[in-house]
């Protein structure tokens, strides 16, 4: 039947064409074309099909391919490497708010309301997301339920750039703070050169104070039906709240609906650093002077800030919309727009470039759309007219001084950083001016181009860039108690010189310069020029060869690709040893104890420092860490950061811990302490300031923790009291 099927199927022209003129003569080429021809003819049944498959494939010649057997290690690794090759490693892309929602529902921004981030690839990421750092848990005390957590692996989802941004979803909350928040983690990894590690969590057994590995930091996307959100020190938690909108000055929030923090990408940043901050300096939540909260604030609006500026399309549309002129009203220098409308303000909760104020209004000043608002009813001739405008805040010298809620002196520091980035932008793109205006330097009116654009917005990601990770990598050069902004200036200024020793561009010139016009000036320096500000070694140099000596008996090669828990237990076991070593009198002599601000004594024994009387308590190794960093030219500078603590409690106080302590940077490669920052512990002067200040802190009222826990003294979280004041 099938040689029937086959003499029919020939009558069509397709396999006449092929059909051999001598059926007995015919070639095994010409045999395997008439079949694969007849396999093909539509009409041929299954049968047919399988029985001429099965001849073509007889008839096929195989040639058995010997790979050679190579003796050589290189090249037996080049052959697996090439029937092998490494697949890069990918990242997941996922799509999240630029800013908050509020840029959406303007016409003018909405082009620029999604962002997509390459976010670091996690190999074993579980659904909420739980990763290596981060832990998404999406429950709603306040609304009584908990809400099913994402899964980034989702074929759905992974093939799409993550869920889109959507006020209304849960699962979106979940993923934009974790996407966000990994960033925020990146940033701080890439400056500092080695692992992030969150604050450990203190327990007391028997009697004796123990730290625990604190692997993941949680985040809650729906923990408070409030107007804040903050970093919770003693669950390792991001609590974020939502809130009902003002029923007034809403600005793009209806009013009445449900603003949530978690879909702000500041916020989520901000309280981010927090957590970082508080895993490098675990003691900047001690409110020891008036400085010290209100750097935790500063520092992570700055962080926050300059995330702005490794967003591409966002940026670029800020540049285009000033045409390059960052000093005027933009998005760039503001942070959680939202959340200051939508609790009645004008604007954003913080401007760091200018504010907003009220003038009179003439009758025929119609408003332009650009927050202006008139207080008196139109129908009333008599009232004057007034409207809001927006303009540039100009430094004061009176600034630091008169700023002393902790928001507000923050916000004089992140002014001056931020002027500072400015200054230099301006500066590093005159000459882009120039080329485009034929030497001029002063634009036409209309849109700058595109060309332009592109090139000042590479500018100001890169000067952005480089300015977060000054100001990152300057917490290694801080003092481990009672940090002033003062003393984080220097810190600016030794980390910028000692990473970039020629600063061409003048970068340290423009951080002096910002901080002076307002006010803010080390209190330890008789000059204000760079050189001057750097720190310097012990006056007493500890010896190179008992530097040595603990250096080797240490576990110091840890770096970005060793796993976390292992180098916080390689930094618990290097603390005890250098612990030991300064304890011991052959290693490290009285005089040079003493030349360390510090006092060595074997048990906590009485003392008196000026007017009190209390106890002095033993030395501390507070924290060792490694430090590894590549400059411009291309060299490595490998540092030891050790940061020695000491204690005493006023008699009449024991509750209170009055601390110093010093910073030791060590260079890895010639045992020599390079610098030396220090705060005496014996300072009868600080430990009075620190009694007041720590006084006003413990009087303080509770903060917005009872919402989601039991009530604890309001110590415990700073950052919710601190956050509360504007909310």
């Amino acid at each position: 039947m099938l040689e029937l099927e086959a003499l029919q199927l020939s009558q069509s022209s397709a396999v006449e064409s092929v059909m051999p003129a001598d059926a007995a003569t015919a070639s095994r080429a010409q045999v395997r074309r008439l079949s694969e021809a007849l396999i093909a003819h539509p009409r041929a049944s299954k049968s047919l099909r399988q029985a001429l498959g099965v001849a073509v494939r007889r008839d096929q010649v195989s040639v058995p391919v010997t790979l050679p057997v190579m003796g050589n290690a290189v090249q037996r690794l080049q052959l697996e490497h090439a029937k092998s090759p490494k697949v890069p490693q990918p990242a997941y892309r996922l799509r999240v708010y630029a800013y908050d929602p509020s840029l959406g529902a303007r016409l003018k921004t909405l082009a620029i309301n999604e962002a997509t981030l390459d976010v670091r690839w996690e190999e074993d990421l579980q659904p909420g997301p739980i990763g290596e750092y981060i832990e998404v848990i999406d429950i709603d005390p306040a609304s009584q339920c908990c809400y099913a957590p994402v899964d980034l692996n989702h074929p759905h989802i992974l093939t799409r750039s993550g869920l889109s941004p959507s006020e209304a979803s849960p699962q979106f909350h979940q993923q934009m703070t974790y996407a966000v928040a990994m960033k925020t983690i990146e940033h701080f990894e890439a400056a500092l050169g080695r692992v992030a590690l969150w604050a450990p969590r203190e327990k007391t057994v028997d009697g004796e104070r123990h730290n625990e590995y604190v692997q993941r930091l949680r985040i809650y996307p729906h923990a408070l039906r409030a107007k804040n959100a903050y970093y919770s020190p003693e669950r390792k938690a991001l609590l974020l709240g939502y809130f009902t909108a003002s029923g007034s000055n809403a600005g793009t929030s209806l009013p009445g609906g449900v603003v949530f923090t978690a879909t702000s990408h500041d916020i989520v940043a901000h309280e981010t650093t927090h957590a970082l901050l508080d895993g490098l300096h675990r003691r900047f939540r001690e409110a020891t002077n008036p400085d010290v909260f209100a750097f935790h604030e500063a520092f992570a609006d700055i962080v926050a800030l300059f995330q702005h500026f490794t967003l591409p399309e966002a940026l670029r549309h800020q540049i285009a919309e000033t045409r390059g002129d960052l000093e005027k009203q933009n998005l760039l220098g503001q942070l959680a727009v939202q959340f200051g409308e939508a609790t009645g303000r004008y604007g954003a909760l913080r401007d760091y470039i200018g504010k907003v104020v009220k003038v009179k209004a003439g009758r025929d000043d119609e408003s332009d759309g650009n927050g202006e608002s008139d207080d008196a009813e139109p129908s009333d001739p008599a009232k004057p007219r007034e409207k809001e405008i927006w303009v540039r805040q100009e430094p004061k010298r009176t600034d630091y001084e008169s700023a002393t809620e902790a928001h507000d002196r923050g916000a004089v520091l992140v002014a001056a950083v931020f002027d500072a980035f400015l200054q230099v932008y301006r500066r590093r793109t005159l000459d882009l001016v120039r080329l485009a205006t034929a030497g001029t330097g002063i634009l036409p009116k209309g849109a700058i181009s595109a060309d332009l654009v592109g090139r000042l917005a590479r500018e100001a990601s890169k000067v952005a860039g480089q300015f977060l990770s000054i100001c990152i990598r300057a917490l290694d050069y801080c003092p481990p108690v009672d940090l002033t902004f003062g003393e984080y200036l220097r810190a600016l200024i030794t980390a910028d010189a000692d990473l970039v020793p020629d600063d061409k561009y003048g970068y340290r010139t423009a951080f002096i310069e910002a901080f002076r016009n307002r006010g803010i000036y080390p209190w330890d320096v008789k000059h204000l020029s760079p050189g001057s500000l750097l720190w310097e070694p012990p006056p007493l140099p500890l010896q190179k060869a008992n530097v040595r000596a603990v250096l080797n008996q240490m576990s110091i090669d840890w770096d970005m690709s060793v796993k976390r828990e292992a180098a916080y237990k390689s930094s618990e076991k290097n603390a005890k040893i250098f612990w030991h070593w300064l304890m011991d009198p052959k290693q490290v002599s009285e005089e040079e104890i003493a030349a360390l601000g510090l006092l060595r004594i074997d048990k906590p024994r009485p003392d008196k420092i000026g007017a009190w009387a209390g106890e002095l308590r033993r030395i501390e190794i507070h924290s060792v860490r490694p430090a590894r960093r590549v400059g411009p030219d291309g060299n490595i500078r490998s540092d030891l950061i050790v940061e020695i603590t000491q204690s005493f409690r006023p008699s009449d106080r024991p509750d209170l811990r009055l601390r110093g302590g010093c910073t030791l940077l060590i260079d890895l490669a010639t045992a020599e302490v390079r610098y030396m920052v220090r705060k005496r512990v014996q300072s009868p002067d600080r430990l009075a300031s620190q009694l007041e200040q720590l006084k006003l802190a413990r009087d303080a009222p509770g903060g917005l923790r009872s919402n989601y826990f039991a009530s604890k003294p309001a110590a415990g979280e700073p950052f919710a009291v601190m956050h509360r004041v504007h909310g």
